[in-house]
């Protein structure tokens, strides 16, 4: 027995990941995340949010009682056991990556600790009832997952000095791109503002649920119509922003990138639209947070090819890469050729 252990410690000790596996794993755990999120709206839009009153467990027992909304509730729980086990091996097969990079390693570290934190968040919103607060905190923190997922797929297909860096040239449109991002965070935080003040806060017919109230029944409207605002001014740097890239002939994935940003913004307004005129029906506004989802995706995506700012004046560097795309370029003239 004890030689049997031996040998599973030195195999385990001895396995290591390659970097195209690594890759994999990454996008495996953007993808679980991702589903994730879609899965916890379908909870709420459903009226399912207190399914199961007590969490861990649902009404003290492993299983939920045979009602739609418990089944609903625990199923998205359930869920979270696959999810955590992508975010788990993104850092372990972090640590076994041959060759190493400690910038993996912590980015890949976040994703377990991040969902660790959303069980946590997602008990305590059981227990406040889905108080608002601790609905616009859940879904703001798995937002910020999909940010540190996004990030480690991106820098795991990537090796060190393949990593894009934005010369001098580029710093309007690298600028414009962060700029774009953060203004996608501000239009998606008005939206779960404008989801807690309207009528799909989680609970089933009968349940008090704290919804976000400060002017009475005009708060509902009023938050819609702010979001609208800044829905509208997001779309609008967006298509800005994408004919600036196509301008300066960026980069083809940072072209791309907006490209599907433009086109899932556009189905956002048009679904906006439609489910403001139709009374936010569920399926609409389920389908206008997975629009929400792939379009912080694409934005994010972007940052990512955009690159980091080089410091102006930082010529040295540049001239190195020039000389290295054309040497790279340029064959090698032998003597007597």
């Amino acid at each position: 027995m004890r030689h049997r252990l031996e040998r599973l410690r030195e195999r385990t000790n001895g396995y290591t990941v390659t970097p195209h596996q690594y890759e994999w794993t990454a996008y495996v755990a953007l993808g679980a995340l991702t589903l994730i999120v879609l899965t916890g709206a379908a909870v709420r839009l459903t009226g399912s949010g207190l399914g199961c009153p007590t969490w861990p467990k649902c009404y003290g027992n492993v299983y939920p009682p045979l009602n739609t909304h418990a089944v609903i509730e625990f199923s998205n729980r359930l869920i979270t056991v696959p999810v955590s086990l992508a975010a788990g091996l993104a850092w372990l097969f972090a640590l076994r990556r041959r060759p190493y990079r400690r910038d993996l390693v912590w980015l890949g570290a976040l994703l377990p600790l991040g969902v660790i934190g959303q069980a946590v968040l997602g008990g305590f919103t059981v227990r406040g009832a889905l108080d608002y607060g601790w609905v616009m905190g859940h879904f703001a923190l798995s937002m910020l997952l999909l940010l540190a997922a996004v990030v480690l797929a991106w820098r795991a297909s990537h090796e060190p000095e393949e990593l894009p860096v934005a010369g001098s040239t580029d710093r309007t449109l690298v600028l414009s791109v962060r700029g774009l991002t953060v203004l996608g965070a501000i239009t998606i935080f008005a939206g779960t503002a404008a989801t807690a003040a309207g009528p799909h806060a989680g609970g089933s017919p009968g349940q008090k649920i704290n919804r976000l109230d400060f002017d009475g029944r005009g708060t509902m409207d009023f938050v819609i119509h702010r979001h609208a605002e800044i829905a509208f001014v997001f779309s609008v740097a967006a298509v800005v922003i994408w004919w600036l890239a196509r301008r300066r002939s960026a980069d083809a994935v940072i072209r791309r990138s907006l490209t599907v940003l433009c086109v899932l913004v556009a189905l956002q307004g048009a679904v906006g639209l439609d489910q403001y005129e139709t009374h936010l029906p569920t399926e609409l506004v389920w389908v206008h947070v997975g629009l929400a989802c792939g379009a912080w995706l694409a934005a994010l995506w972007a940052t990512c090819a955009a690159g980091r700012l080089e410091p102006r004046g930082s010529r040295i560097s540049a001239d190195r890469r020039l000389k290295g795309d054309l040497g790279a370029r340029t064959p090698v003239k032998f003597p007597g050729n």
